[in-house]
């Protein structure tokens, strides 16, 4: 008999919640009862963190009530193969909705206040959902709430009584009704965690006994003291002298109380180090779990990731936000998306921003997990300027109840302390930000003496051919490609049509080649300009924003080797791309036509986004705060919440993986044995986000196929990557959607 055709058990003691293959082909049971008591505790002991454990352990238990319906354990039992191992993954065809019992049993048993309960437990499968639908469509909460026959159902089947018993949640919302959509996804991360966990401790107890085998952060801290103890023993210089002083103070206030901190430092004044040295003082003093470091761009994550490894090992996840997901669900891909369970998070601020306002399981699964964490926004000015009113009172909401302190690192602190959801009034770890300034000041500007008067890119070229070694920084794709094909050829290029370990090589080869004094000329795209550390004595950067400007001349004379470095501001051909980045680049414009120096103080950067901030419009916080409101009814729009608050629009992006370096093993893994989280974490490093219109296209030429099943989206070969990253088409023509980074 073919293996997939194996009979189920013929005799049925206890109803079940998933079904496994042995090795030897029999078919194991995971008892439903066993299931239920297992989430409802692992949940409850997720929200104890944030003082919602009675809410969660209910949620456990009735999470899954409606596998008890006969038309569950009917399929799960006739299923064969494939579909049977699945059969406990709602929204496909056939299968028996197992979420909605549960979610009325918390409404008829606790009236309104059961909405909270309703919401995360409808959701464990397919996100949290509105609760009403403008267009009345059935998957709103209040219209599955009326389908009472699917609890009926359920209960004839006798569940346990231990489970359906209760005592009404005491328990409080964090910071009132204003709380309550933070609230609701933290209890959603609680039991679907939960959930998951369980799951896979029955399916795969291999990868669950792998789990939690990391160091704490207090065992961490000797690695990091050795590591700069050594650093600054092979180190001179005034500037290393500085960033010396900046370590201490970093050190020092790292046993302040808990709360919401700046870190202001001139860039190449070592803040990525000195925030690390402050979060691990700081996790020693106040207990503190785990710290998360956010990054703007995906593709600068990579050497802040590196550098963390040369220190901790194999301890640092590092989570990219188009890191490739499954868009179609079972249970490996349900398995397979990160929870956050290590001391040491590197991520983007698309994933971080996105996961505390998401419907998702797969992003939401992890924000229990930042609960008592310190959490270091490094370049923070970068916050999408659109969406800062959310992501402050959300900021708040996490320092205030939740127990997680913020570092808002940059040399070009943002104005966020003003407006209708101001960020709590930070404390400044560094005494004297203004005197480190002007003592770390290694270059100078040379702004152009009309802002509205471009150079060509020929004549652009010729002067940076007259420099031995330079960098010059674009603001598209398209216009790095123009420029560098009039330099010479041995001129590097980067953009973030590469992929992350391509960059990385990329940028290790330019870093020891200028340690050698080799002549090097590169071309790039902004992705450089933060978190890159390079050391040019000439940058040249297409007209910005002032703090695009100030980051770029972050790469010059770094190492302070020189009196002065030059950095020349120019203006390209073309204008900025329209959106953000032309706003700033008008505002910046303003401010040369009001008068600025050959040097950029602290003070400047205050005025520069007073005036950036009041040209955004900001009426997507405000239909999100309208979306997130709550009625009388306990109900608020989470899925639609979730559409709104959007840093990059991934319906009209999608991450590709390339066939580069390792790559091409990896890709036949997946292949072959579908996705877990380690294969898919090694993965990250050989992705590149395209915009669907250019996914469309290349799909259609067979350039890009499915990689697992009709999942997971990769190259077709390795001759559709090049030097420059993908080759988009023949004449490397790139569409409008794909120009930017």
């Amino acid at each position: 008999m073919n293996m997939d055709e194996t009979e189920p058990p013929e005799h049925v003691t206890r109803p079940i919640a998933h079904v496994k293959r042995g090795v030897d082909g029999v078919w194991l049971e995971h008892a439903l009862d066993d299931h239920l008591r297992c989430v409802g505790n692992m949940a409850s002991g997720f929200a104890r963190d944030f003082g919602a454990a009675d809410w969660a352990r209910l949620a456990g238990y009735w999470h899954d009530l409606g596998k008890y319906r006969p038309g569950f354990q009917t399929y799960i039992r006739d299923a064969s193969g494939f579909e049977r191992e699945e059969a406990h993954i709602e929204g496909k065809l056939n299968r028996v909705d197992h979420s909605t019992a549960g979610a009325i049993y918390a409404k008829q048993k606790l009236g309104t206040i059961g909405h909270v309960l309703a919401f995360v437990i409808a959701g464990h499968h397919a996100g949290l959902p509105d609760f009403h639908s403008a267009d009345g469509a059935g998957s709103a909460l209040s219209a599955r709430l009326n389908n009472a026959q699917y609890l009926e159902e359920a209960l004839l089947a006798s569940p346990p009584t231990e489970l359906l018993g209760y005592e009404k949640p005491t328990s409080s919302i964090p910071g009132g009704m204003a709380g309550f959509a933070l609230w609701v996804r933290m209890l959603f991360s609680s039991l679907v965690d939960a959930d998951f966990l369980d799951t896979e401790a029955f399916m795969d107890e291999g990868k669950a006994a792998n789990r939690s085998a990391y160091q704490s952060l207090l065992e961490l801290k000797p690695a990091f003291d050795a590591y700069m103890a050594e650093s600054f023993a092979n180190s001179s210089g005034a500037v290393n002298a500085l960033r010396a002083n900046i370590l201490l103070q970093s050190r020092q206030r790292g046993h302040d109380k808990p709360g919401m901190f700046t870190l202001t430092v001139p860039t190449g004044g070592g803040k990525t180090l000195s925030s690390m040295a402050f979060a691990l003082e700081h996790a020693e003093a106040h207990n503190k779990r785990r710290i998360i470091y956010v990054i703007p761009f995906t593709s600068i994550i990579e050497q802040t990731a590196d550098t963390f490894r040369k220190i901790f090992g194999d301890t640092v996840i590092e989570h990219h936000s188009n890191a490739a997901e499954s868009s179609k669900e079972n249970h490996k891909s349900r398995l397979a998306c990160e929870n956050w369970d290590a001391p040491l998070i590197v991520t983007t601020s698309v994933q971080f921003f996105e996961s505390l306002f998401a419907a998702r399981t797969s992003r939401c699964r992890k924000l229990h997990n930042i609960v008592n964490s310190i959490v270091v926004l490094d370049e923070a000015q970068l916050i999408p300027p659109e969406l800062r009113e959310p992501i402050m009172q959300v900021m708040n909401l996490l320092t205030a109840h939740y127990g997680v302190t913020f570092v808002l690192s940059t040399a070009t602190q943002p104005a966020l302390t003003k407006g209708k959801s101001a960020l709590t009034p930070p404390t400044e770890i560094i005494e004297n930000p203004a005197a480190l300034f002007s003592a770390l000041e290694r270059v100078e500007y040379t702004f152009p003496v009309d802002a509205n008067v471009p150079i060509t890119w020929e004549a652009l070229a010729v002067e940076l051919a007259s420099h031995e070694s330079v960098l010059a920084i674009v603001n598209s794709r398209v216009d790095c490609r123009t420029l560098h094909a009039l330099l010479p050829a041995d001129t590097i290029h980067l953009s973030a049509l590469m992929c992350g370990e391509h960059r990385s090589r990329v940028i290790a080869d330019i870093k020891q080649r200028l340690k050698a004094g080799e002549a090097v000329r590169v071309v790039s795209t902004q992705l450089v300009e933060a978190g890159v550390d390079i050391d040019f004595p000439v940058v040249y950067r297409a007209m910005a924003g002032l703090d695009s400007i100030a980051q770029a001349a972050g790469r010059c004379n770094r190492e302070g080797k020189l009196t002065r470095g030059k950095v020349v501001i120019f203006v390209p051909p073309k204008p900025a791309p329209i959106g953000l980045l032309r706003k700033a680049e008008q505002v910046t414009k303003s401010l040369l036509a009001a008068g600025l120096s050959n040097a950029l103080p602290p003070e400047i950067f205050t005025k520069y986004f007073e005036l950036f901030y009041g040209a955004v419009d900001d009426r997507r916080a405000q239909e999100i705060a309208a979306l997130l409101k709550v009625d009388s009814e306990l109900g608020c729009a989470f899925r639609s919440a979730a559409a709104a608050f959007k840093i990059i629009d991934d319906e009209n992006q999608r991450a590709v993986y390339v066939r580069y370096g390792e790559s091409e093993g990896l890709l036949d893994l997946l292949a072959s044995i579908g996705p877990n989280r380690d294969l898919l974490r090694k993965l990250q490093r050989y992705s590149v986000g395209l915009s669907m219109r250019t996914v469309d296209e290349m799909m259609t030429r067979g350039d890009i196929a499915f990689a697992y099943r009709d999942d997971f989206l990769a190259l077709t070969s390795a001759a559709l990557y090049g030097k420059f990253g993908v080759i988009i088409n023949k004449d490397q023509l790139l569409p409008p959607d794909d120009l930017v980074i």
